[in-house]
């Protein structure tokens, strides 16, 4: 190492003493002095050498300079030349002209505005038009083509019955929850589309209709393939064009629309417009307030009603008008008190169920048990009761007794007529009658009759040995059914316990008997009632008249006091104030009620009616309608009818008739009058009555006979023989419900659409299809009891084919055609064009309402088709099922979420009707199969399936 070290630095030393000690510049210097030189000689050789080539390769390779350059340039200096555009789109100038106005305003207010902004030639913004057009036109010669009536008659009908099907299993659902997990909205929506994915089973719109991304995204792929439909290929490929039109179509026009559609609000404008030649009354009102079960609706109510109070106290008023404003005060009054009660049980957690509260806490009314076994909607619960309480064989024999009373009066009256005219039966029709009584007797009576009617044997022995010896007659089985109607009636395990069971309440609030007692004071047990004749006032003392007893002890005596002519929007009717005094032993009470000349009419009707003695007694003056109105045809009336009450209030006239004073405590009652059946009503009690009408269709065969004695001989044979027995097993399966051993599975009807259920045994009549469609599933008659169900369907076909039959199915189909007509699709483009482009110009976006006007409005709208309802329909459904069912229409619109998924039904519907070819069914399944329900939904099927493979 030493020997390294020693020559290395000798070796330096030796160099420095040589050179010098600047030799390292030096050496350094000459060094990038060579570098530098050999660089600049490098790039200045290979410059010249460049040029040179690149000269040698210009020449050689590119060709001469065109000519086609400088004409592209001296065209676009040149104006532009017009485009011809035909104004023609569907061949009716009516529809093309407000057409054209839209596509002009859609261009200017969503295209130019910022198109001028980048250039000023217009051939972009034509081509954009003439591409519109062109779709146009290929849309309208499309729809020419398609036969609109199956979509509008049975397409959108099915849809819409599906969609209330789904939101009422939804409620359900959320029912059958824990009280934890139930009441959101956001709960009802997630519930409503898992429902939703297990009947359409391959489809669900949840994303569509939940995500507002999801929601622009399929309006684009939506667009785009109607694009691809409706537009020339080459316009199509043209992806600039496209984008733009597409874009307009989804975002500009159809989004905003559909966003107008779904809001709940506009629906319940909208519903309110619809029946706006329709009058709120107070009964509908006071019923939609205490059926709310929304805070933000009362508190709306509440308060509008303190700032009308504080509006009228601050009024400064004398003379008459001092007992309006203070009868104003009092409604008032009244009104927020129940709102402040009804959100106390709200808030408290409360039972708020008007059913169950009356079942617990009410004063229930009475009903007699012959006025239930003769109307339908009560007979069907005391029917359930009877199934109950194993007694339904004592039922069953009265009604087919009765039934066979009619039927034997029909025949003797047939047998009467004959005889009249030369034609001699007798023993014909004698055998036919004793063939039917002796069905009876040997199905309900005899000891082989299962189950038999328990009843003194001596009374069955008298009939058998009649039965034996005499001729059958209608009143044959009286005895024996005056016996089972006593006991029935006095029995304890029948109709007294059926007053007691739940079955009643829920029967009371059918026939809209049932009083709520949670607005009839508070809880401590402080009764008030609210008394609805015109002057509004409250009356705190007055009790209920209809739970009075008929006891001697009480006196009620009443009068006409005044007479008035009144006039309600345009109608002008006579009033009178009845000025009722009751006595009893301890007190005496005196009060005013106001009764129109109709409700007096209504009243002697029903009376009549219930108790068939009085119809030659009493005598109601003067008919239902008049036009004179003068003082003396008043004080004429009202001397005619204080006679009739006089006569009716009589004492020999109540003993003799002690149900008589229900009606007549009812009719009395300081409250607003509750009318019963109708004129239409009375009409129709043949049909309405489903005992009588299976009665009578048989007897009406009878009649019908052919001229052949042998013929009709068999004829009523067949229809005699066999009647009771039909009647009675008809009964027995209707209500023998067997319960289910194994749950409901996707075969059954509730897990399928709508029409995949229509009966094919009916006729393909598209009125009746269409009210027992939208009346199923509406009221839910389907829970109902089946006979119900049966008469209620055999109501209509009898209605429709009697009175109108074909004339209705032909008014719908030319309302189709009215609808689909030149006229009518102008009419709304035209309003499409006012409503997006009111007076020309672009609407502005509406300002979101007040949460008050909102909740408002949907008390309105609630109070508005409460009020619609007619009174037959209570009659034949039940009261209680008529407001479920509308309350049930009215929110299923309240929630955005699901009306837009009823919009892109109709959307999709409307689609495939337009393309049949295309397979647009597929297409939805593609765009929605993103759902997250459907995966859910195939995820719970692949976890059900895989045991049962597993088990093969």
């Amino acid at each position: 190492i030493l020997s390294i070290w020693g020559w290395g630095s000798l070796g330096i030393v030796l160099f420095l003493i040589t050179f010098g000690p600047f030799v390292i510049f030096y050496l350094t210097f000459y060094i990038l002095c060579f570098v530098g030189g050999g660089l600049v000689v490098t790039l200045l050789f290979g410059k010249t050498n460049s040029e040179k080539y690149l000269e040698q390769c210009e020449h050689s390779f590119l060709p001469p300079t065109s000519t086609g350059v400088p004409k592209c340039l001296e065209e676009m200096k040149r104006e532009a030349r017009t485009i011809k555009i035909d104004r023609r789109l569907t061949g009716a100038n009516i529809i093309d002209e407000p057409l054209q106005q839209v596509i002009q305003f859609s261009l200017r207010d969503y295209v130019q505005y910022w198109y001028y902004t980048l250039s000023d030639d217009e051939s972009f913004l034509l081509e954009i038009r003439q591409t519109l057009q062109n779709a146009l036109i290929q849309f309208a010669t499309r729809s020419k083509e398609i036969d609109w009536q199956p979509y509008f008659t049975t397409r959108i009908v099915d849809d819409f019955g599906t969609h209330l099907r789904v939101f009422r299993k939804a409620q359900q659902k959320i029912t059958e929850k824990d009280d934890q997990a139930k009441g959101t909205a956001e709960d009802l929506v997630d519930t409503f589309f898992e429902v939703e994915v297990e009947m359409e089973k391959d489809v669900c719109r949840d994303l569509v209709c939940t995500s507002p991304k999801d929601e622009e995204g399929f309006l684009r792929d939506l667009c785009e393939v109607l694009l691809y439909l409706l537009l020339p290929p080459g316009d199509f490929q043209n992806k600039i064009m496209r984008y733009f039109v597409r874009e307009i179509l989804a975002r500009g026009i159809l989004l905003p629309l559909i966003n107008q559609l779904s809001d709940p609000d506009y629906i319940n404008q909208y519903v309110i417009w619809m029946i706006r030649d329709s009058n709120c009354n107070y009964e509908a009102f006071m019923n939609i307030i205490k059926l709310s079960d929304n805070i933000g609706e009362l508190e709306a109510v509440r308060d509008k009603a303190a700032e009308e109070l504080q509006y009228l106290r601050s009024l400064d008023t004398a003379g008459d008008d001092i007992n309006t404003i203070k009868n104003q005060i009092n409604s008032l009054l009244f009104v927020k008190k129940v709102c402040d009660s009804r959100i106390q049980r709200l808030q408290s957690g409360k039972e708020i169920n008007t059913v169950k509260l009356a079942a617990n806490f009410g004063k229930l009314c009475t009903v007699p048990l012959d006025s239930i076994l003769v109307d339908n909607v009560a007979l069907q619960f005391f029917m359930d009761y009877m199934q109950q309480t194993g007694g339904q064989a004592h039922l069953f024999f009265w009604m087919t007794v009765e039934g066979y009373r009619v039927t034997a009066q029909q025949q003797l009256e047939v047998l009467l007529s004959r005889q009249r005219d030369g034609k001699h039966q007798t023993n014909q029709t004698k055998g036919l009658l004793r063939a039917a009584a002796v069905g009876i007797y040997e199905q309900y009576l005899s000891e082989k009759a299962s189950p038999r009617v328990t009843v003194d044997d001596y009374l069955v022995a008298k009939l058998a040995d009649t039965l034996n010896h005499e001729d059958p007659t209608p009143e044959i089985f009286d005895d024996i059914q005056r016996k089972v109607y006593e006991l029935m009636l006095r029995d304890e395990r029948f109709y007294p316990s059926f007053r007691q069971n739940a079955l009643y309440v829920r029967m009371l609030a059918e026939l809209d008997m049932l009083k709520d007692p949670s607005f009839r004071g508070s809880d401590d047990g402080d009764g008030e009632s609210f008394n609805g004749s015109p002057t509004g006032s409250i009356n705190l003392s007055l009790d209920d008249l209809s739970n009075v007893s008929s006891d001697d002890s009480v006196q009620l005596h009443a009068y006409i006091s005044d007479t008035g002519v009144c006039n309600d929007h345009g109608k002008t009717y006579a009033l009178y104030a009845i000025t009722v005094h009751r006595r009893n032993l301890n007190s005496e009470e005196m009060w005013k009620t106001y009764r129109r000349y109709s409700d007096f009419h209504d009243f002697h009707m029903r009376i009549t009616e219930q108790f068939e003695s009085l119809s030659s007694i009493l005598k109601l003056p003067g008919k239902k309608t008049f036009n004179n109105m003068d003082r003396d045809f008043l004080e004429k009336r009202k001397k005619d009818l204080n006679a009739y009450l006089q006569l009716l209030l009589a004492p020999e006239m109540m003993k003799a008739s002690p149900a008589l004073a229900h009606y007549v405590y009812d009719f009395l009652e300081n409250k607003a009058y509750s009318k019963g059946k109708g004129d239409f009503a009375r009409k129709m009690d043949t049909f309405v009555n489903p005992l009588r009408n299976s009665m009578r269709n048989v007897s009406n065969a009878v009649k019908s006979l052919p001229d052949s004695l042998a013929e009709g001989m068999t004829k009523m044979s067949d229809n005699m023989g066999k009647m009771s027995e039909r009647l009675g097993q008809d009964i027995k399966q209707s209500f023998f419900k067997v319960p289910p051993l194994i749950p409901k599975t996707d075969a059954d009807p509730e897990h399928r659409r709508v029409a995949a259920q229509l009966d094919d045994n009916v006729d393909d009549n598209i009125p009746l299809r269409v009210m027992l469609l939208l009346m199923d599933e509406v009221f839910d008659l389907k829970e109902r009891n089946q006979w119900l169900r049966r008469n209620i369907k055999n109501l209509l076909q009898q209605l429709i084919r009697a009175t109108y039959g074909d004339t209705i199915n032909r008014k719908i189909v030319d309302h189709v055609d009215w609808m689909t007509s030149p006229e009518q699709v102008a009419d709304s483009v035209k309003r499409f064009r006012d409503a997006f482009w009111p007076n020309g110009i672009l609407a502005e976006t509406v300002p979101c309402r007040d949460k008050s006007i909102r909740m408002r409005t949907r008390v309105a709208g609630k109070t508005k088709l409460l009020a619609i309802m007619p009174d037959e329909l209570k009659h034949i459904i039940g009261a209680e099922t008529t407001r479920k069912g509308i309350l049930r229409v009215f929110e299923m619109f309240q929630h955005n979420q699901l009306n837009r998924r009823m919009v892109y039904v109709f959307l999709e519907g409307f689609l495939e009707t337009l393309f049949p070819q295309y397979k647009f069914r597929d297409l939805f399944n593609r765009l929605h199969s993103r759902s997250k329900q459907m995966q859910k939904y195939k995820q719970k099927l692949q976890t059900t399936q895989a045991p049962s493979l597993q088990k093969r």
